[in-house]
């Protein structure tokens, strides 16, 4: 026994030292690889080995506080979507602070496309089958945001996209142009999630020669993961940085901060809750470098804001901006005599405004033209002057079809306005005052003249001057010869009737489309109660217009009166205003009718004895149909 005692202890002696020597090698080389890793950001806060969609049962998140586990692979329904349920279970999603997720190191090439929301897909979730902790989380996600930041934090921030651009975008060979961009990028308490994914579908699918800075602009946010833990993480990237408001602001001067700091030559104008596409930035810097007063936007695709599902459309279906005399940005198709000007679909599309969101700018031309009215506050309105101001003062507005940038549209807006003040309106009368000359009339009469504080605009009427600005009935010439003007209508105002102080009210914007009017007492506030009938016999207010099926006579029909987009071909929508004071229907002949109760519009034979059928409208003079 002891001769074994002594063979088994020799060799024991010997292993020792070996067992030691391999343990020391091995912290070397994790040490080493380490020290290695480029610009890792080591706290603990912030280190997250992060694979969404892998096969792991366990993914540490945020420090380890959290985790977040999947019991079951994501799967693909179909082409569209990808939904986290199973037969047997949902999949649990557990983490604390699901907003400071910190970004997967994902490699483009290996990434699973199965994983939530790549290649643009919707990814849904059960609601119902959430824990009570997970449903409280889903819906503060929408109350924070008024977007799923739920299923946001699920996807990664490298998330892949389909190349939505049209086939022949792919293969123009832009020319290096001796320009660089710099992004300016304004936030106010935006999701962690969607904002990384905001920079890094940048930095993800940008020429880095391309590419000078990309400029966050945090107009005052109190959220926590927007203060410190946003300086640290964007220390990894480089070319990013932070600017500070040190008080609410607005996104107009808040991109005006960012602006003053812009290293690049031109200027790019992004939201914080955008994904930018394959060769977005190319087409936006092409039509600079040739005319710096030109100013360019991308086509803005919708990323829902529920599923994040990234859609878009054909080149054949690009839209253009206009404006309704609310003084409103809304969307057309291209008009006949621009796509008869172009030489082919993909060359950039001219527009009479922008939506404002997202746009490129040379930085000289910007501050050439007076950048932005200061005097604004928040947002509202900024679009409409600067679009306005780029054609009257000799530059170009421009969408190029090639260049795509997904955007959340939300249903509503989650942040905090100044109680008492009605910025949108502030922000509209400084645009009208300034820059539509006779024209103004046509929106103060939308609120009878109630013009509010404005403050001053002696300064930005001075720029005007300056820059030799045409007028703005060049503008509509010229520019936008498709508007209705509000001058050439034969009557406008509220539609009150004779029988009781009732007027027709509803409104017109394109949620609405479908939608009855109705009776309402009037309130000489003009708003849902202002309208205008055209020359050609339409009741509209801006592209909305008061249409009627014919459904008297028809037990499958409603006998409503609806609005529906303004289509210029009379039918449905052709009225007479006639001497008995009646609103008569040309097609069905019928008359509209306030119902016995006041509170509904009803289509009926018309009767010049009943007081019901009869309406109070104010006729324009026959001088000033004509008069432009």
């Amino acid at each position: 026994m002891s001769i074994y005692i002594r063979r088994y202890l020799f060799r024991f002696i010997l292993f020792v030292p070996i067992v030691w020597l391999l343990i020391i090698l091995i912290i070397l080389q994790s040490n080493e690889i380490s020290t290695n890793k480029p610009n890792n950001i080591q706290s603990k806060d912030h280190n997250l080995n992060h694979r969404v969609g892998r096969d792991a049962d366990e993914i540490d998140a945020f420090g380890g506080d959290a985790l977040i586990r999947l019991r079951n692979r994501f799967v693909p329904l179909d082409n569209k979507s990808i939904n986290v349920e199973s037969s047997t279970e949902a999949v649990r999603v557990i983490h604390e602070k699901p907003e400071q997720l910190a970004p997967p190191q994902l490699d483009n090439a290996k990434q699973n496309l199965n994983a939530p929301g790549e290649m643009g897909k919707a990814f849904e979730v059960n609601k119902e089958k959430l824990t009570p902790d997970e449903r409280r989380k889903y819906d503060q996600g929408f109350e924070k945001n008024a977007f799923n930041g739920y299923i946001s934090d699920l996807i990664s921030i490298h998330r892949s996209l389909p190349d939505v651009r049209d086939p022949g975008c792919r293969k123009i060979q832009y020319k290096a142009p001796p320009i660089t961009a710099s992004i300016v990028m304004c936030f106010h308490n935006e999701a962690w999630s969607v904002l990384l994914r905001s920079i890094h579908s940048i930095i993800d699918r940008t020429p880095p020669a391309l590419l000078k800075e990309i400029i966050l602009v945090d107009d005052f946010s109190d959220m926590e993961h927007l203060k410190q833990p946003l300086d640290d993480y964007v220390k990894a990237l480089g070319n990013v940085k932070v600017v500070r408001q040190s008080k609410r602001e607005g996104l107009i001067r808040s991109r005006l901060a960012g602006a003053a700091t812009v290293n690049g030559d031109v200027i790019v104008f992004l939201d914080s809750h955008i994904e930018a596409t394959e060769g977005w930035l190319e087409p936006l810097l092409d039509p600079i470098s040739q005319n710096r007063s030109t100013v360019v936007t991308p086509v803005i695709d919708v990323i829902d804001d529920t599923t994040f599902k990234y859609n878009y459309g054909a080149v054949t279906s690009l839209s253009v901006g206009g404006f309704d005399w609310n003084l409103q940005f809304n969307w057309h198709g291209v008009p006949e005599r621009e796509r008869k000007r172009r030489k082919h679909e993909l060359e950039p599309v001219r527009t009479p405004t922008m939506a404002g969101g997202l746009f490129a700018i040379s930085k000289l031309y910007f501050e050439e033209i007076g950048t932005y009215d200061a005097g604004m506050d928040i947002w509202g309105g900024e679009n409409l002057e600067m679009s306005f101001r780029i054609w009257m003062c000799g530059g170009i507005l421009v969408t190029a079809p090639c260049s795509h940038v997904g955007h959340i549209f939300r249903k509503r807006s989650p942040y905090k306005w100044l109680p008492g003040v009605n910025v949108v309106k502030k922000n509209a009368v400084r645009v009208a005052e300034v820059w539509l000359d006779e024209y103004k009339k046509y929106y103060y009469e939308r609120f009878n003249y109630d013009l509010g504080e404005y403050g001053d605009v002696a300064s930005r009427k001075l720029l005007r001057q300056k820059l030799q600005c045409k007028s703005f009935k060049w503008y509509l010439s010229e520019i936008y010869p498709e508007q209705f003007i509000p001058g050439e209508a034969v009557a406008s105002g509220e539609i009150r009737n004779l029988a009781a102080a009732f007027c027709v009210d509803g409104s017109t914007d394109h949620k609405n489309y479908h939608k009855p009017v109705i009776g309402y007492p009037c309130h000489s506030q003009g708003g849902n109660q202002f309208f205008m009938l055209s020359k050609s016999g339409e009741i509209r207010r801006d592209d909305g217009c008061l249409d009627f099926s014919g459904g008297i006579h028809d037990a499958n029909k409603d006998d409503k009166v609806i609005v529906y987009p303004c289509h210029g071909m009379k039918g449905n929508q052709h009225w007479l205003y006639n001497e008995n004071n009646q609103l008569h229907h040309v097609v069905s002949n019928l008359c509209l009718t306030l119902s016995e109760d006041h509170k509904h519009l009803r289509m009926s034979a018309c009767d010049n004895n009943n007081q019901r059928h009869k309406w109070s409208w104010k006729r324009k003079p026959l001088v000033e149909t004509t008069k432009i």
